[in-house]
């Protein structure tokens, strides 16, 4: 059973009441709401809450001001060892980046220049042991994608999945090449 004295912060525990005990009579305590009324409670049915009070010494916080002062120690991005192992390649497939002007140019031989230049960055991938090649393909309506798709399943030794959301967005493929010994 708590005790409670006279200037106790207290709540109650079934209602949304808060006050300052004015009066302590056995197990009934009167109370002050905030609202300014008095009203008594048995004391199971309050508790008392934290004033918020934090009392800290001088020496406590020239502490911590003389710790926020050292120069803080900047931490080396730390690399997980099939990273470090694994260069990423990444080949962008807009047209922009793969023709000076596309002007004349139809779709159909847009994408298929998209496709030409995946399928000889995904062989030069191959050929020179590169584990994983990230295709940016950007979003669009999705006929590059499904076109990068089909061809990566021609290929055996070749997983491909949605590449990292935080950095290329919805709009790029990573392939993962599995190398023979």
């Amino acid at each position: 059973m708590t005790v409670f004295q006279i200037g106790d912060k207290v709540e109650t525990l079934d209602d949304v009441i808060s006050g300052k005990v004015i009066k302590v009579s056995g197990s009934t305590v009167t109370m002050e709401t905030t609202d300014g009324f008095s009203l008594n409670f048995e004391s199971n049915e309050l508790v008392r809450i934290d004033t918020g009070d934090i009392k800290v010494s001088n020496y406590e916080i020239s502490q911590i001001k003389a710790e926020k002062e050292l120069p803080k120690k900047r931490r080396a991005q730390v690399m997980k060892p099939k990273e470090r192992n694994a260069p990423k390649m990444e080949v962008d497939l807009h047209i922009h980046q793969l023709t000076k002007s596309n002007k004349g140019m139809s779709n159909h031989e847009m994408l298929n220049l998209q496709l030409d230049t995946a399928r000889r960055q995904l062989d030069f991938a191959v050929r020179k042991r590169i584990q994983k090649v990230v295709f940016i393909h950007g979003v669009g309506e999705g006929i590059l994608k499904e076109e990068l798709y089909y061809l990566f399943r021609r290929y055996e030794n070749v997983k491909y999945y949605d590449a990292d959301y935080q950095k290329y967005g919805l709009g790029a493929t990573e392939v993962y090449i599995y190398q023979n010994a």
